[in-house]
């Protein structure tokens, strides 16, 4: 099997020559950091924010990512959705559809304000359209890579919806206050997403990743009730064009997810990602899901990947493919992305012993 038959095999629950390697997402630090052990120096720019590298940098760091992926033999890379993004001070950015948000030098960023502060603001409102530059890092990966399955990487009803109110609470309050304002923030943005699946599909993205967090350590953020009234049939609308492609959609979400798992695959999810060991058992889930859902991820990147060492990476790789990976239906990945404190050494540790302990 190549590439890209090994991912599309486990995300329709078969059973590949080999356990798949694929990553939600590499930022800024850890793409430099990954790449600079296969390139030469001055091939890559210092560490910064995207939106603050000028374009030649933009493509190195590109280019990093390309190098890696090719060298580490990834069977599949994630393209990231690129809505524009522009500094509105030192601890604030903004992006194209005119959320703001908090810059962490420890987190993501995160929003604090968005143009929809009541329902006044839906009648002049008018959604940002897809524009084609948000698709380049789709276009180079696609070209890079004809035989790696490509992830597109898309935020869709809930995450947007809550940004676009500037806080998620402040949608969660809708659900019960105003659940009108709610429903019709859905639809615009439900709109908007099934635009960027078209144009995704017709860039060759082999598959979808549906971002966005519904669940925390203790379980999901909104109750199963709010979750099937409000965003689980706008869900299904994206996931049926997604199918309707020949293709596959996976959710991502931190945290337990398993009480939404019933609403999940209602909406016609492919698989779960990724698994948090924090807070879900791999085994049980394969177990109790595994004939429905593709599962992915579970490797522990908030302390394993930090702070332990390569032995400790290949033994938990080893332990997770034996759990996970028997009957096919398993990707693996980290238990969110690779981020700047992740070392190196021990991403490289995952993906040898991946293939080490992965094959069928």
């Amino acid at each position: 099997m190549n590439n890209k038959e090994r991912i599309m095999t486990a995300l329709d629950r078969g059973v590949p020559d080999m356990v798949p390697i694929w990553e939600l997402a590499f930022n800024e630090a850890s793409i430099i950091g990954l790449a600079s052990r296969f390139m030469e120096p001055g091939k890559l720019p210092e560490v910064k924010l995207v939106m603050d590298m000028t374009d030649q940098e933009r493509f190195m760091i590109l280019a990093g990512l390309v190098t890696f992926a090719r060298e580490l033999d990834l069977d599949g890379v994630t393209a990231m959705g690129l809505v524009g993004r522009e500094r509105v001070d030192k601890d604030h950015m903004k992006d194209g559809m005119g959320v703001v948000y908090h810059l962490s030098e420890v987190g993501e960023p995160m929003p604090v304000d968005g143009p929809i502060r009541d329902k006044s603001d839906l009648k002049n409102f008018k959604m940002r359209k897809p524009q084609n530059e948000d698709f380049v890092m789709l276009d180079v990966l696609r070209s890079s890579f004809p035989d790696k399955a490509i992830t597109f990487d898309m935020q869709a009803t809930f995450k947007i919806s809550w940004s676009l109110r500037g806080a998620m609470e402040k949608l969660l309050m809708d659900y019960i206050l105003d659940p009108d304002l709610a429903h019709s923030l859905a639809r615009i943005v439900t709109d908007y997403c099934l635009e960027v699946v078209e144009i995704a599909f017709d860039k060759g993205t082999d598959w979808i990743l549906m971002d966005g967090d519904l669940a925390y350590n203790r379980g999901p953020i909104m109750s199963p009730a709010h979750y099937d009234e409000f965003i689980g049939p706008y869900h299904k609308e994206i996931v049926d064009l997604v199918h309707s492609k020949g293709s596959k959609i996976v959710k991502h979400s931190d945290g337990d997810l398993e009480p939404l798992f019933p609403s999940l695959m209602e909406a016609g999810f492919d698989g779960v990602h990724p698994i948090q060991p924090q807070c879900m058992d791999i085994g049980e889930i394969k177990k109790k899901y595994g004939d429905r859902l593709c599962i992915l991820g579970n490797i522990d990147c908030s302390y394993l990947l930090v702070f332990e060492g390569p032995e400790e990476v290949t033994k938990s790789v080893e332990e997770t493919i034996k759990a996970a990976a028997p009957g096919g239906g398993y990707i693996l990945s980290s238990s969110n992305s690779i981020h700047p404190g992740v070392k190196p050494e021990n991403y490289v540790a995952m993906v040898k012993a991946a293939r080490e302990f992965g094959k069928y």
